[in-house]
């Protein structure tokens, strides 16, 4: 999984549909059902830090782990004006270490795609079943192969903000599932406001099916529990773009 560098800047200004919170009420709802209403909770591949801030504003211990170290950044910028007491590692989810266990594991913005080998994506589980409490839960989200082919497939997609703007050509390669987003940014010089500053960075994501994900599950030694339509309570379907699935430790 390759860290964001330069796009971590503009990562927020450009994510701003995603709907954190609401996002948010929706895995509280699904820890307080198990009985997690406190207590350590991991986010993994917490990005800048938006979905660490919500919840931990929710009464939970917060750990961030990301490989980014610029996205890292902003999330600390965001824990000194929140005044949260959140622990940021920065760390690869592939290799992730922590202290001790937790009551539960989320990771949202469909991180897990990231993950490109089966064998690997096994490992996070692995490393998830490892880390959490007895019976702990671990809620995340994917997205799915209808996306990459008919939503994004081979499609630009641009748009211009006042002191940014980005290009983002998608490729979605069938044979090997895999979908490629090169990522164009013109982001505006601070001292010199009629300059802007092109970057360039290259990203891959797999899909995955359900099926895939349930038995590398059922691998790791998590058990799977539920699957729903994006961050609702309906069931997925076969025109589901984003999947959230619920495990639970099942013993080590």
């Amino acid at each position: 999984m390759e860290a964001y560098t330069s796009f971590a800047e503009v990562y927020d200004q450009f994510m701003d549909n995603v709907p954190y919170r609401e996002w948010a009420d929706f895995l509280q709802e699904i820890l307080q059902k198990e009985g997690i209403s406190d207590g350590l909770v991991l986010d993994l591949g917490c990005g800048t830090g938006s979905m660490t801030e919500e919840l931990a504003g929710r009464g939970y211990d917060m750990i961030g782990v990301d490989n980014s170290e610029d996205m890292l950044e902003i999330a600390m910028e965001k824990r000194q004006e929140s005044g949260h007491d959140i622990l940021y590692l920065l760390q690869d989810m592939q290799e992730f270490e922590l202290y001790g266990t937790v009551r539960a594991v989320v990771s949202v913005c469909d991180s897990v795609n990231y993950v490109t080998e089966k064998e690997e994506l096994e490992q996070v589980f692995r490393l998830v079943n490892n880390y959490l409490d007895p019976g702990g839960i671990f809620v995340f989200d994917f997205n799915t192969e209808y996306k990459y082919r008919e939503v994004l497939g081979d499609r630009t997609i641009a748009e211009n903000r006042e002191d940014s703007s980005f290009i983002w050509d998608n490729y979605y390669y069938e044979e090997e599932h895999m979908n490629e987003y090169e990522l164009t940014l013109f982001i505006q010089e601070t001292d010199q406001k009629e300059l802007y500053h092109k970057y360039q960075e290259t990203h891959f994501q797999r899909a995955y099916t359900l099926e895939e994900i349930g038995e590398l599950l059922e691998r790791s030694g998590l058990r799977f529990v539920a699957a729903y339509e994006d961050y609702t309570k309906d069931a997925p379907g076969k025109g589901s773009e984003r999947i959230c699935v619920v495990a639970r430790e099942q013993g080590k």
